[in-house]
């Protein structure tokens, strides 16, 4: 494989610069067009449907198959995939950026485009960033507490030998913060809020959409057993937190769009008070 000299690797990241700013730029397009209708569609709320389906039963029994058996695989798949001395510099420097999109870019591009949403006046814009940073943000959190709960050392501690060293309630330090996959799963969060709240706009684009999105997500993760951080049964479990906070989160917002957690970051703005001055603006909608 042919290797990266640093002018590469800066054009490489000028590159996913510009894919997030293009992403940026087009929301007030995307918001404009949906400007003269109920910004939130709060008439499709899934306040009917039951908040847990046979369909996530049979995603969550997926994943938990695979989390399982992943554990007898993960030091032979380790030793083969993982980054080792000979390992091509041109695929460490792209698994480093696609790493990096999800890790912190996912609350860049998120946080971008609240406040794109937000300055504009563009309700549906302000959602999809919004929720999609509220989906990893929770998702992080699950995560966090369970990698100081089950305390499993990484691929490297052991140089892929050792899948199995557990230690309970002992992961505070980093080298044992292996079990799930952090990156994973904000790569999966935001991929699924993104795909489930534009497929509220656009039904159609779930099919462009969702592949777009879960591909990248899953380029996170092999890119994190690629660099040797984790097993593959870290970025299963990692997937399986972040799909299903994704999916819930824009679910659940949705249903309720009175939630106060949305009251507080979709409904409060800035306005000029007509004295020189600004206030804090509420806005409720009708009964």
């Amino acid at each position: 494989m042919p290797f990266v000299h640093a002018h590469e690797l800066t054009r490489l990241r000028r590159a996913l610069v510009v894919a997030a700013s293009a992403l940026l730029a087009a929301a007030p397009q995307l918001g404009a067009q949906q400007k003269a209708n109920d910004p939130r569609d709060t008439t499709h709320a899934q306040t009917q449907a039951p908040f847990f389906t046979r369909k996530d039963a049979f995603l969550g029994a997926g994943f938990a198959v695979g989390t399982v058996l992943m554990f007898p695989l993960d030091e032979h798949i380790a030793q083969h995939i993982h980054q080792s001395p000979n390992s091509s510099n041109f695929l460490n420097n792209l698994s480093t950026g696609v790493e990096e999109i999800a890790s912190p870019g996912a609350y860049y591009i998120g946080g971008g485009l609240y406040l794109v949403g937000w300055a504009g006046h563009w309700g549906r814009i302000q959602d999809l960033g919004w929720h999609g940073t509220e989906s990893v943000l929770m998702a992080d959190g699950i995560t966090y507490v369970l990698k100081i709960s089950m305390g499993r050392a990484r691929p490297f501690v052991s140089n892929g030998t050792n899948a199995h060293d557990f230690r309970f309630a002992q992961g505070g330090a980093s080298d044992r913060q292996s079990f799930p996959s952090g990156h994973s799963t904000s790569a999966f969060a935001a991929a699924a809020a993104v795909t489930n709240e534009m497929s509220r706009w656009w039904p159609r684009s779930v099919w462009i959409v969702g592949p777009l999105m879960y591909g990248g997500a899953s380029a996170v993760a092999l890119s994190r057993m690629y660099h040797n951080k984790h097993w593959a049964s870290d970025v299963v479990l990692g997937a399986a937190i972040g799909t299903f906070t994704g999916r819930k989160v824009v679910q659940y917002s949705h249903g309720h769009p009175h939630n106060l957690i949305d009251r507080v970051m979709l409904r409060t703005a800035v306005v000029p008070d007509g004295h020189g001055g600004l206030a804090l603006s509420y806005t409720a909608p009708l009964p």
